[in-house]
Protein backbone atom coordinates (compact mmCIF):
# COMPACT_ATOMS: atom_id res chain seq x y z
CA UNK A 1 0.00 0.00 0.00
CA UNK A 2 1.35 3.62 -1.13
CA UNK A 3 0.72 5.39 2.40
CA UNK A 4 1.43 9.31 1.62
CA UNK A 5 4.43 10.41 3.30
CA UNK A 6 3.47 12.41 6.81
CA UNK A 7 7.08 13.63 6.60
CA UNK A 8 6.60 16.99 5.32
CA UNK A 9 9.65 19.19 4.76
CA UNK A 10 9.78 22.16 6.90
CA UNK A 11 12.82 24.49 7.60
CA UNK A 12 13.48 24.74 11.02
CA UNK A 13 12.79 21.09 11.58
CA UNK A 14 16.11 19.45 11.50
CA UNK A 15 17.41 16.62 9.76
CA UNK A 16 18.72 14.26 12.13
CA UNK A 17 18.30 14.44 15.95
CA UNK A 18 17.98 17.84 17.72
CA UNK A 19 18.52 21.04 17.08
CA UNK A 20 17.81 24.94 19.77
CA UNK A 21 15.91 27.14 16.95
CA UNK A 22 15.36 30.54 18.04
CA UNK A 23 11.34 31.82 19.32
CA UNK A 24 9.83 34.25 17.68
CA UNK A 25 10.79 33.53 13.84
CA UNK A 26 9.22 30.65 12.67
CA UNK A 27 7.23 30.27 15.68
CA UNK A 28 6.39 30.61 19.21
CA UNK A 29 5.88 28.50 21.94
CA UNK A 30 4.42 27.52 25.15
CA UNK A 31 6.21 25.05 27.92
CA UNK A 32 4.18 23.11 30.07
CA UNK A 33 5.81 20.57 32.45
CA UNK A 34 5.44 17.52 34.07
CA UNK A 35 1.94 15.59 34.34
CA UNK A 36 -0.22 18.79 33.66
CA UNK A 37 1.44 19.13 29.98
CA UNK A 38 0.29 15.87 29.43
CA UNK A 39 -2.86 16.55 30.46
CA UNK A 40 -2.91 19.42 28.48
CA UNK A 41 -1.94 17.61 25.35
CA UNK A 42 -4.32 15.19 25.70
CA UNK A 43 -6.91 17.68 26.05
CA UNK A 44 -6.27 19.61 23.26
CA UNK A 45 -5.55 16.19 20.67
CA UNK A 46 -8.84 15.18 21.60
CA UNK A 47 -10.46 19.12 21.05
CA UNK A 48 -8.98 19.00 17.56
CA UNK A 49 -9.57 15.29 16.37
CA UNK A 50 -6.21 14.59 16.74
CA UNK A 51 -4.43 17.74 15.09
CA UNK A 52 -3.62 20.17 17.26
CA UNK A 53 -0.68 21.29 15.66
CA UNK A 54 2.77 20.69 16.47
CA UNK A 55 3.48 19.46 20.20
CA UNK A 56 6.74 18.39 21.29
CA UNK A 57 7.45 16.49 24.30
CA UNK A 58 10.54 15.74 26.89
CA UNK A 59 11.34 12.17 28.37
CA UNK A 60 13.62 13.05 30.95
CA UNK A 61 14.18 16.39 33.25
CA UNK A 62 11.00 18.75 33.94
CA UNK A 63 9.52 16.29 30.96
CA UNK A 64 8.07 19.42 29.14
CA UNK A 65 5.31 19.73 27.11
CA UNK A 66 6.48 22.27 23.80
CA UNK A 67 3.38 23.83 22.14
CA UNK A 68 4.25 25.68 18.80
CA UNK A 69 2.15 28.67 18.33
CA UNK A 70 2.33 31.09 15.43
CA UNK A 71 5.09 33.98 15.60
CA UNK A 72 4.25 36.59 17.90
CA UNK A 73 1.30 35.15 19.40
CA UNK A 74 2.67 34.17 23.10
CA UNK A 75 4.18 37.98 24.01
CA UNK A 76 2.32 40.32 26.11
CA UNK A 77 -0.32 37.46 26.90
CA UNK A 78 -1.55 36.51 30.60
CA UNK A 79 -0.66 32.56 30.78
CA UNK A 80 -0.97 30.46 33.40
CA UNK A 81 0.96 29.72 36.02
CA UNK A 82 2.88 26.55 34.75
CA UNK A 83 3.27 28.01 31.03
CA UNK A 84 6.10 29.24 30.23
CA UNK A 85 5.95 31.40 27.07
CA UNK A 86 9.14 31.58 24.76
CA UNK A 87 9.47 34.01 22.54
CA UNK A 88 11.76 36.88 21.33
CA UNK A 89 10.26 40.45 22.31
CA UNK A 90 13.23 43.89 22.33
CA UNK A 91 14.35 42.55 26.05
CA UNK A 92 14.34 38.62 25.62
CA UNK A 93 14.95 36.24 23.23
CA UNK A 94 14.14 32.29 23.76
CA UNK A 95 15.09 29.33 22.21
CA UNK A 96 13.05 25.89 21.62
CA UNK A 97 14.39 23.01 21.55
CA UNK A 98 12.92 21.04 18.00
CA UNK A 99 13.50 17.41 16.69
CA UNK A 100 13.74 15.83 13.49
CA UNK A 101 10.45 13.78 12.52
CA UNK A 102 12.63 10.51 12.47
CA UNK A 103 15.48 8.87 13.65
CA UNK A 104 17.49 9.33 17.06
CA UNK A 105 15.93 12.19 18.98
CA UNK A 106 15.86 10.92 22.61
CA UNK A 107 15.34 12.91 25.00
CA UNK A 108 12.46 14.99 22.33
CA UNK A 109 10.19 13.57 20.43
CA UNK A 110 7.20 14.84 18.46
CA UNK A 111 3.80 14.20 20.38
CA UNK A 112 1.97 15.67 17.66
CA UNK A 113 4.06 16.34 14.17
CA UNK A 114 3.68 19.45 12.03
CA UNK A 115 1.85 18.86 9.20
CA UNK A 116 2.34 22.10 6.90
CA UNK A 117 4.74 24.57 7.60
CA UNK A 118 2.12 27.49 8.81
CA UNK A 119 0.12 24.80 10.68
CA UNK A 120 0.55 25.84 14.64
CA UNK A 121 -1.31 25.26 18.00
CA UNK A 122 -4.08 28.01 18.35
CA UNK A 123 -2.79 30.13 21.05
CA UNK A 124 -6.74 31.01 22.61
CA UNK A 125 -7.67 27.48 22.08
CA UNK A 126 -4.52 26.29 23.98
CA UNK A 127 -4.99 29.19 26.50
CA UNK A 128 -8.47 27.68 27.70
CA UNK A 129 -7.02 24.21 27.85
CA UNK A 130 -4.38 25.57 30.17
CA UNK A 131 -6.74 27.12 32.20
CA UNK A 132 -9.16 24.07 32.10
CA UNK A 133 -6.22 21.91 33.35
CA UNK A 134 -5.29 24.34 36.23
CA UNK A 135 -8.91 24.28 37.91
CA UNK A 136 -8.97 20.44 37.21
CA UNK A 137 -5.62 20.45 39.34
CA UNK A 138 -6.84 22.76 42.24
CA UNK A 139 -10.11 21.03 42.56
CA UNK A 140 -10.81 19.04 46.03
CA UNK A 141 -10.38 15.04 45.92
CA UNK A 142 -13.70 14.06 44.77
CA UNK A 143 -14.88 17.11 42.89
CA UNK A 144 -13.65 15.99 39.66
Amino acid sequence: MNAPSCHTRIDWIPASGFQLRKAGVQFDAVRVDGDDGRRAADLLEHMTGGDPGPVVIEANGRRGVYFLLPPSSTAGRAWPSGAVPFNSTRWAVSYVPIPALAGRTWPLSWRCPPTAADRFVHPFLLLNVLLAVERAAAAPPGSR
